[in-house]
């Protein structure tokens, strides 16, 4: 296989602010998806991809391949949001107007990119088609290296000849081909402003058997508590048909603003002469785990791990509810601050990264634990299980 350098990584901040990093972002996936010939799965790893990484995504919209609406969506997704990507359309073809659509959004020409087509043409090199192609069918297999004039084209990928080619500090063209656009965005990470890991979300999820319609007022009640607390908790629910409702909660614990038992403030906190004694108080710190074991408590269910929601969902309720009855063994787990998907292993787990859900106050857990022991969890009906 062919390997080709990669791009340098520029010590400027592609979105012209020095320290701004990403915080939204869209797709805007363009072709052959609305005819239902093609299935997407670009927008569902897109999608991960941003949760992983502490961006909120915002939109994704499917357009034809269309040059007017080319340009009207990715000008009005640009002035909006910080990391635009666009899927599709850059083949050798007549349909595939994404390069010259988005030249024409933002006021470019065309032009050939020479190491784009250097790459091409050593890709090719040694293929047996390449000398048979007449005149036109090179000039269609150019038209891939065709980009617009001003743009910045990054080479991610040492085994791909093919470019991600950004506008305007923030718009990234790639391929709609699954297995191209899925490397060719984990290769574009050290290019991107990307926020801080300490700002990535975790996400917890609790199952229950209950109805949704029984854990319903519940819900609405503690997403209007955490909306009132100004808590960065978000609350939503998955029914599975015939088995039971996931309840996801994602966070980032961040201090909620409310009075409460001492946490340190910033001086933008720090209360005022003359202020009342609660309003002198610092702000509470509700912890994720915090909210997740109540949860669980309230809706009769348990907090599951990424393994458990796997079974679940391939219809095996009744091995995870004799996980619940026996009291499995934990394995051992690995506790990071830059993690995004947690079940916490259990609520119970006698570890730092754990937290008791019967406990009057919760503790901040430390990161980066390993948890080397195996520990029982609690039989259904024991203390934590309601």
């Amino acid at each position: 296989m062919k390997r080709f350098d990669l791009s340098s990584i520029s010590a400027k901040n592609p979105l012209g602010q020095e320290g701004r990093c990403i915080r939204t972002a869209a797709a805007l996936v363009i072709g052959q998806i609305l005819n239902g010939k093609t299935m997407d799965k670009n927008s569902n790893y897109f999608a991960k991809y941003c949760f992983e990484r502490g961006i909120d995504l915002k939109r994704i919209e499917v357009i034809p391949d269309d040059q007017n609406e080319i340009i009207e969506a990715s000008r009005r997704l640009t002035s909006k949001y910080d990391f635009v990507i666009t899927t599709g359309g850059i083949g050798p073809t007549h349909d595939d107007i994404t390069y010259a659509s988005l030249a024409r959004a933002f006021n470019q020409s065309l032009a050939h990119h020479p190491e784009t087509l250097r790459r091409l043409d050593e890709m090719n090199r040694h293929r047996a088609w390449v000398s048979t192609q007449t005149s036109q069918q090179r000039e269609a297999t150019k038209r891939m290296a065709l980009f617009p004039e001003k743009a910045e084209v990054l080479f991610v990928c040492g085994d791909i000849w093919v470019p991600v080619v950004r506008l305007q500090g923030k718009l990234c063209i790639f391929p709609g081909i699954p297995a191209l656009f899925t490397k060719m965005l984990d290769g574009l990470a050290p290019y991107l402003p990307l926020p801080p890991a300490s700002e990535r979300p975790l996400r917890v999820q609790i199952f229950t058997e209950r109805p949704e319609s029984m854990i319903a007022p519940y819900l609405t009640a503690l997403h209007a508590r955490m909306k009132k607390q100004k808590a960065d908790i978000q609350v939503g629910s998955y029914p599975v048909l015939g088995k039971g409702v996931f309840v996801s909660l994602i966070g980032r614990d961040r201090n909620m603003g409310v009075p409460g038992q001492g946490v340190p403030v910033n001086s933008e906190q720090r209360p005022q002469p003359g202020a009342s004694s609660e309003a002198q108080e610092p702000p509470a710190r509700v912890w994720l785990a915090q909210i997740a074991c109540e949860v669980e408590k309230e809706i009769n269910g348990r907090i599951v791990s990424d393994e458990e929601v796997k079974i679940l969902k391939e219809g095996g309720v009744g091995e995870v509810r004799r996980r619940m009855e026996d009291g499995d063994i934990v394995p051992d787990t690995k506790v990071n601050s830059s993690s995004t998907s947690t079940s916490f292993a259990s609520p119970r787990v006698s570890s730092p990264a754990s937290i008791a859900c019967d406990s009057p106050s919760v503790a901040e857990p430390d990161v980066d634990v390993d948890v080397t022991m195996e520990v029982k969890k609690p039989k259904l009906g024991e203390v934590g299980w309601s």
